[in-house]
């Protein structure tokens, strides 16, 4: 007997977003509310689940980093936030630039949970999360640092399987659940007539995003020349077998052999590649966050939702650190995100699931403008590190996983 057909997570998404526009034209009330009871309940696990996201994994990933303390950790995380930062105010203030000309802001989307209140479900089911955001996100940073610090391996270990614990429940219960979630949202939108508006939205906010994450590699091969004195398009080019492989694969750790391999060929030794690439595969989110934030900025200019310059700044900021070694799954960053989307911007559990839309319909590009990008910052690491370096490579182990 043929195995069955499995889907990865981006066509289970697209066939729910048509699906729920094709059965909204003609649900029944019935239907209707079945779907509203869903995502109301579904959405409260999701406000549960957002703070143990953060503290599952930012507690380990600081945990981990400090532990390996030296100048090239150092100054390979300082370089990666740095890039991510960069990435993500260009975002902000490109995006600001042109999407107030391509968006425009829908009445009936002023706030999207006018077009729930439509639609009351049965039941409801409040779930009301164990941590705020913020409170979770200053916890993950002092355990993770006393982590670091006082070499604790009982609550090192505690840490790690509660992050196990957290992963699953993503993998386990969120993704599969999720296309359901994004079909009741989309069906919920045609109920009320304002789907035609963001599917618009959505195909230009796609468009810009593709052409900022070339500026991005381009920019960052650029700076990488001037420390290595290569032809930047030939160091990209020779990184492109990494960057088609992480399209397939939708994950950076998954594609750290590949990377790890032609960032060798690009010149950089062998122990700093070793050592870079596996350590950017989990904090370097160039990618991630220039989506993350055009995403959300076209969100809040299509429903009119007030922002500036200084709230993005500290949500870039914040997103930054808190997106760092999201879980190894299709959807990692965004859903490691949702708690700065609600605590920073103020979004709704409805504006969250069209971010998580807007975001999974890219995700695999995110994750190759970050593993590609690595090869970038480890010519810049191997300009200061490449030859006193103690030989202490990894790249054997990074085979072997491969």
């Amino acid at each position: 007997m043929k195995k069955a057909l499995k889907l990865s997570l981006l066509p289970r998404i697209a066939i729910a977003i048509a699906a729920g526009i094709g059965i909204g034209l003609v649900a029944p009330d019935w239907l209707s509310r079945l779907c509203a009871t869903f995502n109301e309940v579904f959405g409260q696990f999701l406000n549960f689940l957002i703070p143990l996201i953060i503290l599952g994994f930012v507690t380990p990933a600081i945990g981990d980093i400090g532990k390996s303390a030296g100048k090239m950790l150092v100054a390979t995380a300082l370089l990666a936030y740095v890039a991510t930062l960069f990435a993500g105010f260009t975002s902000y203030f490109t995006c600001n630039m042109i999407f107030p000309s391509i968006i425009t802001a829908d009445p009936a989307l002023l706030s999207v949970k006018q077009e729930s209140a439509q639609i009351a479900p049965w039941f409801t089911m409040p779930m009301p999360p164990a941590l705020p955001v913020m409170t979770a996100l200053v916890l993950a940073f002092l355990l993770g640092l006393g982590i670091a610090f006082t070499d604790g391996c009982v609550l090192k270990n505690g840490a790690d399987e509660f992050r196990s614990i957290i992963a699953k429940s993503i993998s386990k219960a969120v993704i599969p659940l999720l296309p359901f979630y994004i079909f009741g949202i989309f069906m919920n939108m045609t109920v009320s007539g304002t789907v035609a508006t963001i599917l618009v939205a959505f195909v230009k906010v796609i468009a810009v995003i593709f052409c900022l994450h070339i500026f991005i590699l381009l920019f960052q091969f650029a700076v990488a020349s001037l420390f290595n004195g290569k032809n930047p398009l030939r160091m990209l080019w020779t990184m492109m077998p990494a960057y088609f492989t992480a399209l397939g694969t939708q994950s950076s750790a998954a594609t750290i052999p590949v990377t790890l391999r032609q960032t060798v060929r690009m010149g950089v030794s062998e122990d700093v590649a070793g050592f870079v690439v596996p350590l950017c595969a989990t904090i370097h989110m160039s990618g991630s966050t220039l989506k993350i934030v055009a995403c959300a900025l076209a969100i809040m200019l299509l429903q009119g939702l007030p922002y500036d310059a200084a709230m993005f700044a500290n949500f870039i900021a914040m997103l930054g650190v808190t997106i760092v070694a999201a879980p190894g799954i299709p959807g990692g960053a965004i859903m490691a995100s949702l708690g700065l989307l609600s605590g920073i911007l103020g979004f709704s559990d409805a504006q969250n699931a069209l971010m998580i839309a807007l975001y999974i319909a890219m995700d695999s590009f995110g994750t190759a403008c970050n593993v590609t990008g690595d090869g970038a910052l480890a010519v810049i690491i191997n300009r200061f590190f490449g030859k006193n370096i103690n030989k202490n490579s990894i790249i054997s182990n990074e085979s072997a996983n491969g």
